[in-house]
């Protein structure tokens, strides 16, 4: 195996950016060392500085965005171009070492469809942003009753064919990571996690706390509808269920009647559970259309 080919396979870099001249002066010069015989591609999600002209000067194929649209938006937009057979995406900032390609490649080579750079914890950024990592780790891992390193990292390589399968389920936001995991898992598909040590990034995020936090609590809720909904909603009917059967219990030896609100939660737990049934239905006709394109 070479650094940029494996069993005769091609490989493409897709870098999403947006106002990342600083990081890309970093990592490009690096990855033509590294990885000369790449495609190297940044997608310019409607930047306001030197990102592009910078990308063009160190070698990159660049593909620009008139506005911005999304981190997910620039990795689709990438992952249509790429001409290469193994699709490796990396972040502009900086944060990912080129030099870690080879440990992704190497996962591969071991036979899994897609592997994912797992951040250690002292990667992380702060500790609030690795409890928010854990529980959704942990909420993925109990969803696919398999262990998930980092549902969210954006460092991976993948099969470019199996990757575009999914390609209509991935939002145009910083989600997409959590998106072609969840579908992975789903489909069958074997992800391998290689541990890796993140940098500081540079330049600002783009990553607003509050805006973005509350779109991140969403996507433990869409984690859950996206794999199987049961799993969420079954739950719920249980607990709903148990509830309104304490309080029947309780109201009948107390005041020795049903009251309305034993009838409500009863009956909430049912559409609960129906509404659960209906939408594991819908989510396997989603994944039949997906594998019949």
């Amino acid at each position: 195996m070479t650094p940029d080919n494996i069993d005769g396979q091609t490989i493409s870099i897709i870098i999403p950016a947006k106002n990342e001249e600083a990081g890309l002066i970093t990592i490009l010069p690096t990855l033509k060392q590294l990885h000369g015989d790449a495609e190297i591609i940044v997608v310019d999600d409607g930047s306001s500085d030197d990102t592009a002209s910078i990308a063009e000067r160190h070698g990159a194929r660049v593909l620009k965005h008139p506005y911005s649209i999304g981190n997910g938006a620039a990795i689709k937009t990438g992952a249509r171009n790429a001409n290469g057979s193994i699709l490796v995406f990396m972040d502009a900032d900086g944060q990912h070492s080129p030099g870690d390609i080879q440990l992704l490649l190497a996962k591969l080579d071991d036979g899994y469809d897609m592997a994912v750079g797992a951040r250690t914890k002292d990667s992380q950024a702060s500790t609030g942003r690795w409890l928010v990592n854990n529980i959704y780790n942990k909420l993925a891992s109990w969803m696919v009753g398999k262990r998930i390193s980092d549902l969210t990292s954006g460092f991976r390589a993948v099969n470019s064919h199996k990757f575009r399968e999914f390609m209509k389920l991935l939002p145009n936001g910083f989600s997409y990571p959590t998106t072609i995991t969840m579908s992975f898992f789903r489909a069958g598909y074997t992800v391998g996690y290689v541990p890796v040590v993140t940098n500081r990034r540079e330049g600002k995020s783009h990553i607003n706390p509050i805006r973005d936090g509350v779109r991140f609590l969403l996507i433990i809720f869409r984690v859950g509808t996206l794999y199987s909904p049961l799993k969420i909603f079954f739950p719920l009917a249980v607990a709903h269920f148990a509830v309104g059967l304490s309080y029947y219990l309780y109201t009948y030896i107390t005041v020795d009647r049903f009251t309305n609100m034993s009838a409500l939660l009863l009956t909430t737990s049912v559409l609960i559970f129906l509404i659960g049934l209906v939408s594991e239905q819908i989510t396997n006709l989603i994944y039949m259309q997906e594998n019949k394109d």
